[in-house]
């Protein structure tokens, strides 16, 4: 029984392994001369296993009594999580080493925040879904302070501790009450104590708890205090990766959550979903208007970005689970694009942030930010981008399910938070020129963000095979 339950967490422990021994190696290897291995190591086997997982066999196997599921929802999500890592990874390279902070420590801490979230989508017990996100949350406590000697980097850290600490005692919280009425920790368990829709009191305070403690995770307003202090803070580099795998491992465990342990609940959870989802639209939208820092703008991108994947959540549907999964995926493939730019600018070795610097930056490298205003234009949601699809997607999954309101606040959002994508667009084209920027992109940089941006024009006449993927990955976690 142990050997078959090890073979279904094989790559859970296979990753785990390699951190360990990793770290091992780096300590006692010469942890100087050996981190640029590691950084590539790491990179090689993070998009490795993200492969091999997009390619297993179809199927759902459980393990431990239930605890860890293995089906093509969590192999979806895993392998974006795995594929986007490794890409980050290789892409922080240059700016960790221009800025003294190429420390092998930073791929390891990677790593091990991946195996939290492979098991925060993997989990089918509440205790082994609390085990996944605390594993990546202290993970990410860490990388968010990785720069010592900055009094951003490190109060970005702290506030990410004590905030997400918050959010993790919340949904602790909401888990005690939901095993104390429930009975069980196991999803399966806590579902077949739902009858014809009738949840009870105690069991709906749990739900509410946990919506709260997962909403904080996924950076969902009201309780997204915490996202644009710690983007702006960070490392741009742990920025970048804050704004990609995390935001898919959240969005995955909050679908599993909903979707396994109260499938039966749907409308009282639903009503909650679609009460996140527009505030996030509206104040990530509203919010981001007054912003000249970039990292904070894409800050509030990314809570206005979950408020429309949340959409797709809230219809309680399939089809919405499905728009969700390329709502994400789609959004990530952006995010590369957008991030590969950001950690390339800077001013005689400088980092800069402020997005007046790139007034006329058109006239200085026409291809990049030709790139640059396509990932701009098709994060706003605007046609004839992947970025219209994956919103299109998810306002036709609310309409599906009898919540054409919600998908017209989606509508007004997207026009309100066009404006802060479309001025960027604006100072590279028609703002006043400045010499803010004199620093070259990177070979892979300009790689990651040419193919991020081919990726999102070539989306709107194919979606790679995603729409079938997707679907498959939906109706696995709906069966």
């Amino acid at each position: 029984m142990i050997g078959t339950d090890i073979t279904i967490v094989l790559a859970e422990v296979m990753l785990a392994v390699y951190a360990m021994a990793m770290l091992m190696i780096a300590v006692y290897g010469g942890k100087d001369r050996l981190s640029g291995v590691v950084f590539w190591l790491t990179s090689i086997v993070l998009a490795l296993l993200g492969v091999m997982l997009m390619f297993a066999p179809a199927g759902s196997r459980e393990a431990f009594g239930g605890m860890f599921i293995d089906d093509e929802f969590s192999r979806f999500a895993k392998s974006v999580m795995l594929i986007s890592s490794s890409i980050m990874l290789v892409l922080s390279q240059n700016y960790l080493k221009r800025n003294n902070l190429y420390k092998f420590e930073f791929p390891i801490l990677i790593t091990l925040a991946v195996v939290g979230m492979m098991m925060m989508v993997s989990a089918g017990d509440l205790m082994a879904l609390y085990m996944g996100l605390e594993l990546q949350s202290l993970a990410l406590y860490v990388v968010a302070a990785f720069r010592r000697d900055s009094l951003r980097s490190t109060e970005a850290g702290l506030k990410y501790f004590v905030l997400g600490a918050l959010s993790s005692g919340l949904l602790l919280y909401g888990a005690s009450l939901v095993y104390g009425y429930a009975g069980t920790t196991n999803f399966a368990g806590i579902a077949s104590t739902i009858t014809d829709g009738d949840i009870g009191l105690g069991l709906l305070f749990g739900l509410v708890f946990m919506c709260t403690g997962m909403a904080f995770k996924i950076s969902a307003a009201p309780f997204h205090m915490w996202t644009p202090d710690v983007y702006e803070g960070s490392p741009t580099p742990v920025t970048a990766f804050f704004a990609t795998a995390p935001k898919v491992a959240a969005a995955g465990m909050f679908a599993r959550v909903v979707h396994d342990a109260f499938a039966g609940a749907v409308n009282d959870w639903s009503q909650i979903i679609a009460f996140l989802s527009v505030v996030s639209m509206f104040v990530g939208a509203i919010a981001a208007i007054g912003q000249t820092n970039i990292k904070r703008l894409m800050a509030y991108s990314s809570i206005a970005h979950m408020g429309f994947a949340l959409m797709g959540l809230a219809a309680g549907t399939e089809a919405g689970v499905q728009a969700m999964l390329i709502y994400m995926v789609i959004y990530v493939v952006m995010n590369i694009g957008v991030f590969a730019f950001i950690m390339s600018m800077e001013k005689d070795g400088t980092p800069v942030t402020d997005i007046r610097s790139l007034g006329m930056y058109s006239n200085q490298n026409a291809g990049v930010a030709f790139a640059l205003a396509a990932l701009m234009w098709s994060l706003a949601g605007i046609p004839p981008f992947a970025g219209f699809l994956s919103k299109l997607a998810v306002l036709r999954a609310a309409v599906e399910a009898d919540m054409a309101w919600l998908a017209v606040a989606g509508v007004v959002a997207s026009v309100i938070g066009a404006f802060y994508y479309l001025r960027i667009i604006y100072y590279m084209y028609f703002g006043k020129e400045t010499d803010g920027l004199n620093g070259s992109m990177s070979g892979l940089h300009y790689i990651a963000m040419m193919a991020s941006t081919a990726l999102i024009v070539l989306g709107i006449f194919s979606l790679f095979g995603l729409e079938g993927w997707s679907a498959n990955a939906a109706a696995a976690l709906l069966k």
